[in-house]
């Protein structure tokens, strides 16, 4: 049996970038006290969502993929001997920034990164004014606990770039958000779930928490956590996180499920890409 200790974790914006990172490396260290071998961090974990304004003076936050930022916490990830997935915000040069997440192996080696592919632009979700398209496909790491993927928030609406992932081999795909209550709710209590039945490996999706009213004042939204673990058969595993409060969720993850899985459902073997013509046209 191979069984991986995976921590997630949701906060809110405390107001600054600094109590930022030392919350999260609390975070850390935390679920490594607790077993975890594994952590990731919320959309944009160091700073607010500023995708609730269209403000250049966000652009500040953005560091490149080996920046500040990345090096404390692969150095923090030698430390504790745990990968971590780090979703920042990407200055490939200035003027172009990307959604990103890096991924650290458990010696602090930063195996490489994935930028968000579907980048909406709504109401309070304003993101085109901060992000270029991921360019990077789907990859995935192979890490200390396995090869594990990442799809960004607004990505998870998207079947193909799940299906992306598990064809690329992915046993664990991390989800990480910034979602607020509206049309979603329903959406995150389905799709996550049917993205890991779907595809037949486990779904662990951090989301923001609270209302960042010390950043926006009224027009601040209040992110409903409700972190989860998802099965390959679409089962929760352990309850979601809280709706309201800060917490760090760690659950231990059956990768043997997935064979089992897969063996019982076979999607992969009667899946039929040559019929798939719509899906790939633009």
């Amino acid at each position: 049996m191979t069984v991986i200790r995976t921590a997630i974790t949701q906060t809110t914006w405390t107001g600054d970038k600094a109590s930022m990172l030392d919350r999260h490396e609390r975070f850390a260290r935390d679920a490594h006290a607790q077993g975890a071998q594994v952590i990731c961090f919320q959309e944009l974990f160091y700073g607010p969502y500023f995708g609730i304004t269209e403000d250049a003076k966000y652009y500040d936050y953005a560091e490149p993929a080996d920046g500040p930022v990345v090096q404390r916490f692969a150095a923090l990830a030698a430390k504790l001997s745990m990968v971590m997935v780090l979703p920042i915000y990407e200055e490939e040069q200035p003027g172009v920034y990307y959604n990103t997440a890096v991924v650290v192996d458990a010696d602090g080696t930063v195996l490489g990164k994935y930028r968000k592919h579907h980048i909406p632009h709504l109401e309070k979700f304003w993101e085109k004014f901060y992000f270029r398209p991921g360019n990077l496909g789907y990859p995935v790491f192979r890490t200390a606990v396995g090869p594990i993927g990442v799809y960004i928030c607004y990505d998870r609406h998207f079947p193909e770039g799940w299906r992306e992932l598990g064809l690329n081999g992915a046993q664990i795909v991390f989800n990480p958000n910034a979602t607020k209550p509206g049309l979603s709710n329903r959406l995150w209590e389905i799709e996550q779930p049917a993205a890991a039945a779907a595809n037949g490996y486990f779904v662990a999706a951090p989301n923001r928490v609270g209302r960042e009213d010390n950043e926006y004042g009224d027009a601040a939204v209040s992110f409903y956590g409700s972190s989860q673990f998802c099965d390959p058969q679409g089962n929760l595993v352990g309850p979601m996180g809280s709706s309201e409060q800060e917490e760090l969720l760690v659950r231990d993850l059956d990768l043997d499920m997935i064979r089992q899985v897969r063996n019982a459902w076979q999607f992969y073997r009667d899946r039929r890409p040559d019929s798939y013509t719509a899906t790939v046209r633009p």
